[in-house]
């Protein structure tokens, strides 16, 4: 039996454990795991640490056990829509801990941010999600996320200058 509440900075140590889950799928080319979770870590760090900036713009919601120990979190960061300038909520992270997996952790945190990124007045919930990581996408389709943007990456070789 699972429950969700808010994040306690307690709660951090716990998904430190299991947010490299974020990369558990078919990386892109050129693509490290850690660069999938290492700036959520530092940025739950700072909300736990009570960073005045992240404190203002961080939402953290977790999934418990029935001990009240995270087995999933999801971070959300409010700020303005690149095109319209509204209010926007940003989902930076949803996982789930493998103990905890297809429980519906998952949707159920994404419906509970994005109530709470409306209740701050957001209009809109924007995500990223890497192209192959056909799970994600799935899940957030069936929950009526369409797709807008492209983004593309090449990377470029540059030869460092000699000493």
């Amino acid at each position: 039996m699972f429950t969700t509440r808010a994040g306690r900075p307690g709660d951090v140590p716990v998904i430190l454990e299991f947010l490299p889950r974020l990369a558990d799928y078919p990386l892109p080319e050129h693509r490290t795991e850690d660069m999938f979770w290492s700036s959520d870590a530092k940025l739950l760090e700072r909300w736990a640490r009570g960073d005045a900036a992240a404190l203002q713009t961080t939402i953290v919601r977790v999934g418990v056990d029935a001990e009240d120990v995270a087995v999933a979190a999801a971070i959300v960061t409010m700020n303005d829509d690149h095109f319209s300038g509204e209010s926007n909520g940003h989902l930076e992270v949803v996982v789930v801990s493998e103990p905890a997996d297809g429980h519906g952790l998952g949707k159920t945190l994404i419906a509970e941010m994005e109530s709470e990124a409306a209740a701050r007045g957001a209009q809109t919930l924007s995500l990223h999600v890497i192209g192959n990581n056909v799970r994600a996408r799935h899940v957030y389709e069936g929950l009526g996320y369409s797709e807008e943007m492209i983004r593309a990456v090449k990377h470029l070789r540059v030869a460092k200058p000699n000493g």
